[in-house]
């Protein structure tokens, strides 16, 4: 698992128990607290009731009058219209109830006719009353089922000081439910919009830090396979930017090292053949021979010379491309213009070779954007390559072709091909497969920078053998 979805995991994690364990407590104290409230009420109306008692007493007992009294009162309030709207909830009836019993704990009254008879002296509400306590309750009608509980607050009923009764005022906990289901979803809403700000914040956080790593990893990773990509693009986090600035700083001390020393390996070695041979040439040079003979040894000088200076330019050029991370400058570029100035460029070398060169390309302008000079440098190597291969009266074509993404060039020739090994090396520096009878010989450089221009533009370089002869070189550019 990656370390950024690791990281946010182990947070969601902390996060989802910390606000569990919060709304827990909040959800259970909101409920505690509503029925406090409501059990506040209901002790005033408990003594309000045994006050009413009180008042209807006969000879210091709950006698008949008292409990008609009760009937009545109860009886009135039931019938009674009304509508409160109480937060969420629409109130349209008295859900305050009441039960009398007498100085043994018997039930004499019961506004909801359920209880008459019972004895109720063990319970709390009339026992702790009885001795002169405060006297609550909550119990189940249905023990298996927490929505019927019933809450119970007990007043005393005094005559003379002494306790003749117990009024107890009760009510369903279920009436109290939409308040706090109301009241959670209150808490809970905001605590969940909280908590994934919480986690989105911790997530951006996490986001704008390790994706740049995760960029410098791509980074590193590439250029660890040979390519040459462009630096990433890493936000303006001051860390982050002082690491792939080392990184930078690091691959640039790392590849300028082992490209100086393979540089000055590779050119040692190609330059000791046409040194030998301009060394031979001139000691002979210093021996009387035929006019014919000091002619043909200085042509060989001359042209090892001209061997040597090629070899250094494109050494050069190619240095300074392979140089290059990125494009340093980028112009609209018309391709077919382009062909048609390297055809031009390279059509006296191919008629001393009696080679025709085609051009077949869209009749529309083909623009794309890069380094012309890059690129028609690129393509000017591929016709090179295709002129000197090429026998005579032959014919080169160069195609372009273009689809949504991509533009093709192709280079196709009639030569001898490539055999299979050669291929698979074709692009390596300093590399060079040429028949016996080839005109010229050469550096092993031009492919190597055509691959090197290619990518460059974000492209590739490919040669293969076509299957009616020859070779087919091919660059491909993404629009």
């Amino acid at each position: 698992m990656r370390l950024t979805r690791l990281t946010l995991l182990l947070i969601a994690g902390i996060l989802a128990l910390g606000f569990y364990r919060l709304c827990d407590y909040l959800l259970d104290d909101l409920e505690f607290q509503t029925f406090q409230a409501t059990e506040e009420s209901m002790v005033d109306a408990a003594h309000l009731f045994a006050a009413a008692a009180e008042a209807h007493l006969v000879e210091g007992r709950l006698g008949s009058e008292t409990l008609e009294a009760f009937e009545r009162t109860f009886s009135n309030a039931r019938e009674r219209e009304f509508e409160a709207q109480i937060f969420v909830k629409k109130k349209t009836g008295v859900s305050l109830d009441c039960y009398l019993t007498d100085q043994d704990g018997i039930v004499i009254f019961d506004s909801r006719h359920e209880r008459t008879g019972q004895d109720l002296s063990v319970f709390n509400d009339v026992y702790q009353t009885k001795l002169g306590e405060y006297g609550a309750r909550s119990s189940r009608i249905d023990e298996g089922d927490a929505s019927t509980s019933v809450m119970y607050v007990g007043a005393p009923i005094r005559h003379d000081g002494e306790i003749v009764g117990v009024a107890t005022a009760y009510k369903a906990q279920k009436e109290l439910l939409p308040f706090v289901y109301k009241r959670r979803g209150q808490i809970l809403r905001p605590a969940i919009a909280i908590a994934l700000a919480i986690l989105f914040l911790i997530w951006s956080v996490l986001f704008w830090l390790y994706r740049p790593i995760g960029r410098l990893a791509e980074y590193a990773r590439r250029i660890t396979a040979g390519e040459r990509p462009a630096y990433p693009p890493l936000g303006k986090g001051q860390e982050v930017n002082a690491l792939g600035k080392a990184l930078r700083d690091m691959r640039e001390t790392l590849e300028g090292r082992s490209y100086v020393e393979n540089y000055t390996q590779t050119l040692t070695h190609e330059l000791k053949s046409p040194l030998a041979a301009i060394r031979g040439s001139a000691e002979l040079l210093d021996e009387e021979m035929p006019l014919a003979a000091r002619h043909r040894f200085l042509k060989n000088i001359r042209t090892e010379v001209d061997r040597s200076e090629r070899l250094i330019n494109r050494l050069l050029h190619l240095s300074a491309l392979e140089g290059k991370t990125e494009l340093q400058k980028r112009e609209p570029i018309v391709v077919n213009t382009l062909m048609e100035d390297s055809v031009r460029l390279l059509k006296t070398q191919a008629d001393l070779r009696n080679v025709t060169v085609r051009v077949e390309h869209p009749p529309q302008p083909v623009i794309f954007s890069g380094d012309f000079y890059i690129i028609r440098a690129a393509l000017e190597n591929l016709l090179q390559n295709a002129i000197d291969f090429s026998p005579e009266g032959s014919v080169i074509t160069v195609t372009l072709a273009l689809d949504e993404e991509m533009l093709t060039l192709t280079v196709i020739d009639e030569g001898p091909g490539l055999p299979e090994y050669a291929i698979e090396r074709a692009f390596d520096r300093f590399y060079s497969h040429r028949p016996e009878d080839c005109a010229s010989k050469g550096s092993g450089l031009g492919l190597t920078f055509v691959r090197e221009a290619a990518q460059l533009h974000g492209g590739s370089a490919r040669i293969a053998n076509h299957p009616e002869g020859g070779a087919v070189a091919t660059i491909q550019i993404p629009l």
